[in-house]
């Protein structure tokens, strides 16, 4: 379980780059990285994306979804899910475990919250993957 996908919104875009840029260093391999891309200014560019990032999840061992993160990313998400993928879920604070700001979804088995730094992030990926070998 080598490769991963990360899912989040273009507001996160320097986070998604950190971390990917880290998983890569311990050897992991990314299946797309969606943060190269020009801001889609047709439908047939969102297909285009859509299609990769789509096919991207399917060919990820596991994903990382960075909180905040917008409607694609939870169908990534919830791709994610259906096909019984890890996921590691990511949120500087608490709110993943506040009643009233958290999704259902967030508390399946699948599902390895994680709330602290990035480099705790990395380091609990790292962890697992290991695990897993």
């Amino acid at each position: 379980m080598n490769t991963f996908y990360i899912a989040s919104s273009l507001s996160n875009i320097d986070t998604v780059r950190l971390v990917r840029n880290q998983l890569e260093d311990k050897g992991f391999v990314h299946t797309y990285d969606w943060t190269k891309n020009e801001r889609a200014s047709t439908i047939g560019d969102l297909m285009e994306i859509g299609r990769k990032e789509k096919q991207a999840v399917l060919d990820a061992d596991f994903i990382v979804v960075l909180l905040p993160a917008g409607k694609g990313s939870h169908i990534e998400f919830g791709m994610a899910l259906g096909q019984g993928k890890p996921i590691y879920l990511y949120s500087q604070n608490d709110d993943i475990n506040n009643i009233a700001k958290t999704s259902t979804f967030y508390h399946l088995l699948n599902v390895e919250k994680c709330v602290g730094t990035i480099d705790e992030l990395v380091e609990k990926i790292t962890k697992s993957a290991l695990n897993r070998i």
